[in-house]
């Protein structure tokens, strides 16, 4: 603490981002990173670009990635223009303008209260009203505790993970469109982190309902967590409002290797199904290694499996994991999921380390 705090900084409670230990030979299972190194493709623009070029700022409107992620996203039928996509320094910061921009509201923002702890951070930092909506007993999002009948709840905008963090549960399309339909008046905003492993994208929805934004992220199914590069895609009037969040923030959030690296991994489509195709298949191996041990996990359609042991806590668990140069994480809170372990989806090699440590353990 300092005496040159503002009440303001003395009264935030910030986000715990997940743990980057220095250990030497660590299996780390913790943050949800890919498996798999990037697209060659990608490291092939990075060292093309690492030239007297970067003696010059770059595309203030990184228009070279964007017009990728149209091209991408029209390409799977969803016909999206480049004036509907923005993008940011990572899609944390695509979260933070739009919470600055669209959800300081006379009503409060919805979100689950089991899901990406940042919400809550943000809602903190800009001083918006928020409501967390329970979870069901399944752990699941249900989008009728959103709903009055056939009506919104009172609300000054919606957001929600999609699939959920840290459960990892997929929430079907035709929800999400059943709560645009009747929610009409106020933002929803579908975060989808871990869409590409498991889920049909809301990016699909886009062009019929002017009110929805579906931001993503390139950490987790293209590989660049390194680089920091997240969007959203909706309604031009949408984008235009982030835009002027972002330029009266940071001009040039994006820098010229990361939107060129951005660029090709969209266009290296091969290595990307190959890699979401392993993930997705590791997964299930693991699933299906954990359950043989007595884990119950939840159905996940992420890059990660949320799971707990009837006969052992998830502190104990996360401990003895360490202690063999294993991490994953365990949140601890709230009560209802602390004895769970969030465990990433890591290599053929990490996984089986996974097992082995706890069959040590069990």
């Amino acid at each position: 603490m300092s005496k040159y705090w503002s009440d303001f900084v003395h009264h935030l409670e910030p986000y715990v981002p997940g743990e980057q230990p220095k250990m030497e030979r660590l299996v780390k299972l913790n943050t949800n990173e890919h498996p798999l190194g990037p697209s060659l493709k990608v490291i092939e623009v990075i060292r093309a670009g690492a030239d007297e070029r970067l003696r010059l700022y770059p595309d203030p409107d990184s228009s070279q990635l964007k017009q990728a992620i149209a091209d991408y996203y029209s390409g799977k039928g969803h016909d999206i223009k480049r004036s509907q996509v923005f993008v940011g320094n990572g899609s944390d910061e695509v979260l933070a303008h739009l919470f600055m921009g669209f959800f300081k509201q006379d009503e409060p923002l919805l979100f689950p209260d089991i899901t990406y702890s940042f919400y809550k951070v943000y809602c903190g930092l800009y001083q918006i009203d928020y409501q967390a909506v329970p979870l069901n007993a399944e752990l699941a999002i249900d989008v009728g505790d959103y709903l009055d009948g056939e009506k919104p709840r009172p609300n000054g905008g919606i957001i929600f993970p999609n699939p959920n963090a840290p459960t990892g549960r997929l929430l079907p399309l035709s929800e999400i469109e059943r709560l645009l339909q009747a929610n009409t008046e106020s933002l929803v905003v579908i975060d989808e982190a871990y869409i590409d492993f498991g889920g049909d994208t809301a990016i699909s929805l886009v062009n019929r309902y002017p009110n929805l934004l579906v931001t993503q992220t390139l950490s987790k199914s293209r590989s660049l967590a390194g680089l920091r590069i997240g969007l959203a895609v909706g309604d031009e009037a949408l984008i235009d409002g982030l835009n002027r969040i972002k330029d009266s923030f940071n001009s040039y959030p994006l820098d010229q290797l990361a939107i060129a690296a951005g660029a090709a991994a969209f266009e290296d489509q091969e290595w990307f199904a190959q890699g979401c195709e392993l993930v997705i298949s590791q997964r299930d191996w693991l699933n299906e290694k954990l359950a043989a041990r007595g884990f119950e996990s939840l159905p996940s359609a992420a890059n990660f499996l949320f799971t707990c042991h009837p006969q052992h806590s998830g502190s104990s668990l996360a401990q003895g994991l360490r202690e063999q140069g294993i991490i994953v994480r365990h949140f601890g809170k709230p009560e209802r999921i602390a004895d769970y372990l969030r465990i990433t989806v890591g290599t053929v090699e990490q996984n089986q380390a996974l097992i082995e440590a706890l069959d040590t353990l069990l």
